[in-house]
């Protein structure tokens, strides 16, 4: 790994640490394997706090005329993170410099657990 690209790494840890939170790549993984309560503030300066996942076997499958099931339309920005929400039942996103905190969902996670 280039010197350049070490020091943005390690400058985005400490961001994360800062703020209490995981990387945003950490954070893209985190919902691959849970359900997770993310508190964030939404551009317009509201508060929002949503119960999200990117877990197979919660989100839809993906289909070509629901586009933000598509893998590949939601990852177009890296500081966007498109989630699906599961108490609205749909797509929808926050921008990861706006997350405030991050928590796992437990029932899910033992959920998820028992079912394996």
């Amino acid at each position: 790994m280039s010197s350049a690209i070490h020091k943005v790494e390690e400058l985005k840890q400490v961001v994360a640490d800062l703020k209490g939170i995981p990387t945003n790549q950490d954070l893209r993984n985190q919902l691959t394997q849970n359900v997770m309560v993310v508190d964030f503030t939404k551009l317009n300066g509201d508060k929002r706090v949503m119960t999200c996942t990117l877990r197979e076997d919660i989100k839809p499958r993906a289909t070509k005329d629901d586009t933000m099931s598509l893998k590949k339309v939601r990852e177009v920005a890296e500081a966007v993170v498109s989630v699906w929400d599961v108490n609205a039942k749909g797509w929808r996103s926050f921008r990861y410099d706006r997350v405030n905190s991050v928590n796992v969902v437990e029932e899910y996670k033992n959920e998820w657990f028992e079912g394996n």
